[in-house]
C-alpha cells in the first residue's frame, strides 16, 4: 500500500475517511496496477490482489506481499507466517507466496518503486480533488492509471503497456497464468464468508461514504 491515502467525504454526514490505496505490479513489464479501498484488511486486501489480476488478464507464478498483516502474520528471514486467508487465495489460483524479509528493500524494490512513481505521478495528480464516494476516487485512479502504463519511460521509446504486450501478454503460458475459469466475485464471496466463520482473519465490516 502507499504511504499516502486518500480522504473521501460523506456528502451526508461530512465525515471524512481516509481510502488506503493498492499498488501492484508485474516484474518484468512494471505494468502497475491501483487501487482505492476503505482499509488494509484481509477482505479488502484479497479482493485487490483478485481484481489485480482481472486488471493484468492472468496469475503471476509467484506473489511478493510486503509484510502486512493481511499477508504475513508472522515476519521471519527464513519461514514467514502467511496469512491463512491469503494462503488460501493463493492456493485457489495456484501461486506461490514468498513475503519480501523485512529491512531487505531490494525484495520489494520494483512495487516500491511503483508506489513511489504512482505517488508521483497519479496520487499527487488528485491531492486538491474532492471525491465523494470510493468508485468514484477509483474511476479517477483508473483513468490515470491507463495515461500512466502507457507513459513512455523516461528517456526511453517505450512504456509499461508496450513492454506488456511484448513480453508478459506473448508469453502468458510462461509468465502469467491463466484466470481460472471459475468466478472469481463468487470465490471473494464465498471465502471470505467461510474463514469468517472459522474464526480466521479480520472480516469486519469497514465503513461506507455517502
Amino acid at each position: 500500500y502507499a504511504g499516502t491515502t486518500v480522504p473521501i467525504v460523506n456528502s451526508k454526514t461530512g465525515e471524512v475517511h481516509e481510502a488506503q490505496i493498492f499498488v501492484s505490479c508485474l516484474g518484468a513489464s512494471h505494468l502497475t496496477y491501483i487501487e482505492a479501498t476503505w482499509s488494509q484488511n484481509s477482505k479488502d486486501f484479497i479482493s485487490s490482489n483478485i481484481h489485480a489480476f482481472e486488471f493484468f488478464g492472468g496469475i503471476p507464478e509467484l506473489l511478493v506481499p510486503d509484510n502486512l498483516k493481511s499477508a504475513v502474520n508472522l515476519a521471519s528471514k527464513y519461514e514467514p507466517g502467511i496469512n491463512q486467508s491469503y494462503r488460501a487465495m493463493a492456493k485457489y489460483y495456484g501461486c506461490v507466496v514468498i513475503p519480501a524479509r523485512a529491512y531487505r528493500p531490494k525484495d520489494k524494490a520494483k512495487v516500491e518503486n511503483a508506489v513511489l512513481i504512482a505517488s508521483r505521478c497519479i496520487l499527487a495528480r488528485i491531492r486538491d480533488q474532492k471525491f465523494l464516494s470510493l468508485a468514484e476516487l477509483n474511476q479517477v485512479l483508473w483513468d490515470l492509471l491507463e495515461e500512466f502504463n502507457n507513459a513512455k519511460f523516461q528517456k526511453l521509446d517505450y512504456s509499461r503497456r508496450t513492454l506488456f504486450n511484448e513480453i508478459e501478454k506473448s508469453l502468458k503460458d510462461e509468465l502469467l497464468k491463466k484466470l481460472k475459469g471459475a468466478n472469481p466475485y463468487y470465490f471473494e464471496k464465498i471465502i471470505l464468508i467461510l474463514f469468517k466463520k472459522m474464526g480466521y482473519g479480520d472480516f469486519e465490516e469497514t465503513p461506507k461514504s455517502g
